[in-house]
């Protein structure tokens, strides 16, 4: 019990919270120190006592690439507090509410699964992945986009290779996250931030515990130079995409619980980080 009590120690400052939030919502990812420092707005001198804390506690794991320092949500520590929780303090009672039968079975229904991607502006990234995601499996999935500041108007560079990867846009347009998080919302079972600023923003719990996903890619908007090296930003992260996508619809829905669904979409997360370093 020492342990877990240290967790809980751990977890209860809001500093050290807020760091521990931030790792899970970019999990799998291996996360650099600065970029946590930035996205959280702490002083380097601050960050580094709370990851070590963190990481003492076992709930961060710390790893070395050359010269930096990355950090990523240690789940098998945050798992053994959980268990500890539902174990000894609540005696196995868990609520009932939580979540529904249908999101602790195999999902082996016949119904679309809902799918929503969020970046920052709406405007790339998140477009990218509606269209291939809907042009990919659209008999499985009704697909959705928004941003978390959404641009005015969709980019014209991502306009023009969707247009020319075949994609329909004529019905796209930039919308908010709030959009889908009305209570006439579609209830999502699938939620994936395509950039590292959408993941790095607080959001509210979604309606019936979504599993969730970080698939990170740099944006395609922020590229300069030429023309010809623009359209080169944005075919990159539109491939970057694509690949996980596919990985993504060829997963066996209907074999897997929703653990095991979680954990296959972390290894896809996990897969694509890795061919990129």
């Amino acid at each position: 019990m020492e342990k877990e009590l240290e967790q809980l120690n751990a977890l209860a400052h809001p500093r050290r919270l807020s760091v521990f939030r931030l790792l899970m919502r970019r999990y799998p990812e291996q996360v650099p120190a600065g970029d946590l420092a930035q996205a959280l707005g702490l002083p380097a001198s601050s960050l580094s006592a709370a990851l070590s804390q963190l990481r003492h506690a076992g709930l961060v794991a710390q790893t070395r690439q050359g010269t930096s320092l990355r950090y990523a949500a240690d789940l098998g520590g945050a798992g053994r507090l959980t268990d500890y929780l539902v174990a000894d303090c609540l005696r196995g009672r868990r609520d009932p509410t939580a979540m529904s039968d249908e999101r602790t079975t195999a999902m082996s229904d016949t119904r679309k699964f809902n799918v929503l991607f969020i970046c920052s502006g709406n405007s790339a990234r998140s477009i990218f992945s509606e269209c291939i995601l809907r042009d990919w499996a659209q008999d499985r999935f009704a697909v959705y986009s928004a941003g978390t500041r959404p641009s005015s108007a969709l980019n014209p560079f991502a306009v023009e290779l969707l247009e020319a990867k075949g994609h329909d846009t004529s019905g796209l347009r930039a919308k908010h996250v709030s959009e889908f998080q009305t209570e006439d919302a579609p209830q999502m079972d699938f939620v994936f931030t395509v950039c590292d600023a959408a993941a790095n923003e607080e959001c509210p719990p979604w309606p019936g515990q979504p599993i969730t996903g970080h698939w990170g890619q740099p944006d395609p908007v922020k590229a300069e130079g030429t023309d010809a090296q623009k359209r080169l930003a944005f075919q990159q992260a539109y491939g970057g995409l694509k690949n996980r996508i596919k990985a993504f619809a060829a997963l066996p829905f209907d074999t897997l619980d929703r653990t095991s669904l979680q954990a296959r979409v972390d290894d896809i997360a996990l897969t694509a980080e890795k061919e990129t370093t």
